[in-house]
């Protein structure tokens, strides 16, 4: 019984800490050194698939990887892939299905948390630009109104 007490807080864990590792990773990495790869994801689309999805493929090999090496050998690894595989669809459904409509145009939130997501990802795209950009997270956003206002000083700037 301990046992799963263990697994479920390393999963739960593991999906509500790929937040912060998300937010470090698009802010630091996607909108710095590997900007090659995500300025894709800022410009029309043209197909399919677009180079920022490398990204998903990245961590979805991770993750993988992970679940492997917890069926084989080292139980706890499973559930950290396993969590990293949760919020990793929590991510497409919210971030490529809901707010970018890659799959197809589900609806637009007209209140509450979704719709908070939803206008704060609006917001990171305003000034389609490296350095430009507000709200770095993907599950979790802050108010629209402060993002604006600080995405009103980025573009006064």
């Amino acid at each position: 019984m301990a046992d799963w007490l263990l697994y479920t807080g390393v999963f739960l864990a593991t999906f509500f800490g790929m937040e912060g590792v998300a937010w470090a990773m698009h802010k630091y990495v996607m909108h710095g050194w590997l900007w090659v790869l995500h300025e894709s994801h800022h410009r029309e689309r043209k197909g399919l698939f677009e180079l920022n999805d490398l990204f998903g493929v990245f961590f979805a090999l991770i993750s993988m990887a992970l679940i492997y090496l917890g069926v084989n050998g080292t139980p706890v690894l499973a559930f950290v892939g396993l969590g990293m595989a949760a919020y990793g669809l929590m991510y497409f459904l919210v971030h490529d299905v809901l707010v970018h409509h890659r799959v197809a145009h589900v609806f637009v939130p007209r209140s509450g948390y979704l719709q908070r997501i939803y206008q704060a990802h609006r917001l990171h795209h305003a000034l389609e630009t490296k350095e430009g950009a507000v709200s770095f997270g993907f599950l979790y956003a802050p108010r629209p109104e402060k993002l604006a206002a600080e995405l009103k000083s980025r573009a006064d700037a």
